[in-house]
């Protein structure tokens, strides 16, 4: 006897949702995606009209490999696609496993090898070039609070302190956490809890600059990475932020015997500010200075910057 649950007849889906090919006005950015050294699954837009590539933190892409030159390749957006050129490389810029002699315009999910390291061209129309967008997003981004997760921030940091050893220049980092968050869930509920979160990581994001990587490590625990910063500098956007969160109000729902109710919450946070010095060498070691520095700040009061 047939299974109930295979009779009547088929729904025909509707195909215009399935693959549906972006307005020209949703095309993003062509860009180049990582696939072989420190740094796999990588996502680096190319939305300048020249863009250099290299080993040296000057770079506007920078690949921190030693078979990658300091500055290897370039990449040219012009009107009529995006072209890539060696840079006199010391060992050589392969397209598509043939050695690149002059300037030559790239073919969407063209391979492109630098030294060893290996990376993948998305042009801007392509739709596995979304859908592979689709899948960096999903591995790299905290569904709760739309920022990076803890996996990203941990590579982004184990990248980082390899460039601020390699270049001299200082990497700061803010840890932080929201003041006794563990009432919000249980007073209000999880929910409630959830949209201090979401808003508190979307204040944060209005206070840091674009290149800074602002990632949840876990629970109400955050990291914001600053490259090319200074303790008293990350301390005083560390500073802005914790004002912000301060001054602002969160209105947020909560169930009492069954009829919703509303509350305007106020919602503190305390951080921590570390440097990357000369005698760390792992990610360990910056985020144990940076949680040592947290841990003063909840222990002396909350709701304050410790550095």
């Amino acid at each position: 006897m047939a299974n109930s649950e295979f009779e009547g007849k088929t729904v025909i889906a509707d195909m215009s949702k399935i693959r549906k090919q972006p307005r020209a006005s949703e095309k993003g950015s062509p860009s180049l995606i990582q696939y072989t050294g420190n740094d796999v699954g990588k996502r680096f837009l190319l939305d300048k009209p020249q863009i250099k590539l290299g080993r040296s933190a000057e770079s506007d892409i920078t690949i921190a490999e030693g078979s990658v030159s300091r500055l290897h390749a370039k990449i040219f957006c012009e009107e009529d696609g995006v072209y890539l050129e060696d840079a006199g490389s010391a060992n050589g810029t392969f397209l598509n496993d043939e050695t690149l002699e002059k300037k030559k315009k790239l073919k969407d999910q063209d391979l492109i090898r630098l030294g060893t390291v290996l990376l993948k061209f998305f042009a801007q129309d392509n739709w596995d070039g979304l859908v592979q967008d689709h899948i960096y997003r999903k591995a790299t981004i905290d569904a709760g609070t739309q920022i990076f997760n803890k996996q990203f921030l941990m590579d982004t940091l184990e990248s980082e302190i390899r460039k601020a050893k390699l270049t001299g220049k200082k990497l700061a980092i803010i840890y932080f956490d929201l003041d006794h968050f563990k009432k919000v869930n249980d007073f209000y509920g999880h929910n409630a809890g959830d949209t201090v979160l979401a808003n508190v990581a979307k204040l944060i994001q209005k206070v840091i600059r674009k290149e800074d990587v602002f990632a949840r490590f876990g629970g109400e625990e955050f990291v914001v990475v600053l490259q090319n910063t200074d303790l008293e500098q990350a301390a005083r956007v560390a500073e802005t932020m914790r004002q912000k969160c301060e001054a602002a109000e969160h209105s947020l729902k909560y169930q009492v015997k069954g009829t919703e109710q509303t509350v305007e919450h106020k919602q503190t946070i305390s951080l921590g500010v570390a440097v990357c010095d000369e005698s760390m060498n792992s990610v360990k070691e910056l985020l144990e200075a940076a949680d040592q520095k947290l841990y003063t700040s909840k222990s002396t009061g909350r709701n304050r910057v410790t550095y």
